[in-house]
């Protein structure tokens, strides 16, 4: 990113930013810049608007990233472009509140570690399960918030964990998750295990993990562990949810890019209309079943 911008960018990007609302800083909160007027928007925020000011990595395609493998109930069948799968799903209705058609969006696969990470980016956003954290937002920027977290216990069936939970049992478990994540990050900081968890380079790793009793338990969101349990671990069970901490995912954007703020209003009109909570109930499905622990 250069540190000094043209005069006419800034320009560009004020006009943009008027016309689309306040950019919501990431935090999930509604944006609460007044508008001149909802054509206004409309054109500032369509795809021949976007392109006018330079603000698509390709004029008129929408280029949206993820990682591979994409895992459901996220996506299904490890193919963004199907439309299948809650983060799919938004990513296209964002698209669509945008002017774009689903033709005119295009996926590219970027891991997970490198969509946060500082520099210049081949994709308008990202989406891909990443949690909205102080750190991260210094190299990119954030949208609001599309799905609020619950973090998740999953263990093997008739393994100690399963039963003994309370949070000082808690402390005495081995746990491992996938480097950078925000589930080793609570894994850490709420648990406060007094063995250090094991690390590893991808999800699948730490599922095998679990699968060859190296650890105890993992951690992930409420809707994966849920699938992990369900499809992938036979034999292993969702021990509880963890409380909210306000964790949130948030699409992820080149520090900077004012396309965030026409992003913001789709996701705030979507929000309004019901579109995200109609997109919750048909691929993530939260068991009011599962207890809830204390860590």
């Amino acid at each position: 990113m250069r540190r000094i911008m043209p005069a006419m960018a800034i320009a560009a990007t004020a006009a943009v930013l008027a016309a689309c609302g306040s950019s919501g800083g990431g935090t999930g909160g509604s944006s609460a810049a007044a508008s001149p007027s909802a054509s206004a928007t409309t054109a500032a925020c369509s795809p021949a608007g976007l392109a006018a000011r330079h603000e698509l990595v390709t004029p008129g395609v929408l280029t949206v990233g993820t990682d591979s493998p994409a895992y459901p109930p996220w996506f299904v069948g490890n193919n963004p472009a199907n439309g299948k799968g809650y983060e799919s799903g938004v990513a296209y209705a964002v698209a669509k509140e945008l002017g774009f058609s689903p033709s005119q969006v295009t996926w590219i696969r970027e891991p997970f570690s490198n969509s946060y990470a500082p520099g210049p980016k081949k994709f308008d956003f990202d989406i891909n399960e990443i949690s909205f954290s102080p750190e991260r937002a210094t190299a990119v920027t954030f949208s609001n918030s599309y799905y609020a977290v619950e973090q998740a216990l999953v263990a093997l069936k008739g393994t100690p964990i399963v039963t003994k939970h309370s949070p000082s049992d808690l402390k005495g478990y081995v746990y491992g998750d996938q480097v950078g994540t925000t589930s080793l990050a609570f894994i850490n900081t709420a648990i406060q295990p007094t063995t250090r968890p094991k690390v590893f380079q991808t999800v699948n790793d730490a599922k095998q993990a679990l699968q060859t009793h190296q650890i105890d338990a993992l951690v992930a969101d409420t809707p994966t562990a849920q699938f992990i349990s369900s499809d992938q671990i036979k034999g292993s069970v969702v021990v509880g949810r963890f409380p909210s901490s306000g964790e949130h995912f948030g699409m992820v954007f080149a520090k900077g890019n004012p396309l965030v703020a026409c992003v913001n209003q789709a996701l705030d009109k979507m929000k309004a209309d019901g579109t995200l909570d109609q997109l919750t109930q048909k691929w993530l499905k939260i068991y009011t079943s599962i207890p809830v622990l204390q860590p």
